[in-house]
């Protein structure tokens, strides 16, 4: 058994993921590259951030009919206004992959072009929900109104809250290639923050689905 053993071949990691156990030269042992860590380290991110968002899904879900003799839905929403802001962040997520193609290729003025884009649309979206809320809270349907409210802001303001960070991060990222260009560092965080954004856009469309939609059909 222990010939057996001897004679099998070894085998690495074929996708260079950590360690090797047994290379056959020492320059295949070592730690996985940077952008590995850094990639899995943020898939696990997006995958919590997933998990918060699907528990703020179930409370609405739960409380979405508890609306203390107060409004619904059907009462307070404005289905063509949260249409444009559904639009602006779809585009948003369009400008945002063209941008990821102009920073492949490496060119910069295209790259900054398509990431001007995206931050005007996603500003856009964010005065629009802001704007949204605002008139909520003046006619007295804050999030202190009922449960259905409560989880409503909660939600969505979440996600506004997001969005609001992933602004903050695509200027920081946009002053770095005015400075540095597209260096290496600066390319691995513009992946991370592409996937950040499709993210957000994938979790809005269930937001307008399950919050806005179904919620004016009630």
């Amino acid at each position: 058994m222990s010939t057996i053993a001897s004679e099998m071949p070894v085998i690495g990691d074929p996708h260079r993921l950590g360690r090797y156990g047994a290379g056959p030269e020492p320059a295949d042992r070592g730690p996985a590259p940077k952008r590995v860590v850094v990639g899995y380290g943020f898939w696990i991110f997006l995958i919590s951030d997933f998990v918060m968002f699907s528990g703020f899904f179930a409370a609405f879900a739960v409380l979405g009919s508890a609306t203390a003799d107060g409004p619904s839905g059907r009462d307070i929403f404005d289905i063509h206004n949260v249409a444009i802001e559904t639009a602006c962040l779809l585009l948003s997520s369009f400008a945002c992959g063209m941008a990821s193609i102009a920073v492949e290729g490496r060119r910069t003025l295209p790259a900054q072009f398509w990431l001007v884009i995206t931050a005007t649309l996603g500003l856009a979206f964010l005065v629009l929900e802001i704007h949204e809320f605002i008139g909520l809270i003046a006619q007295g349907d804050g999030p202190q109104r009922s449960a259905f409210l409560s989880a409503f802001f909660t939600l969505v303001g979440c996600h506004g809250l997001h969005v609001t960070v992933g602004l903050l991060w695509l200027l920081t990222m946009m002053a770095q290639i005015s400075t540095i260009g597209l260096a290496p560092n600066v390319i691995r965080r513009l992946r991370c923050f592409s996937l950040f954004w499709h993210a957000l856009d994938i979790i809005w469309v269930a937001v307008f689905t399950v919050v806005y939609l179904i919620g004016v059909g009630k």
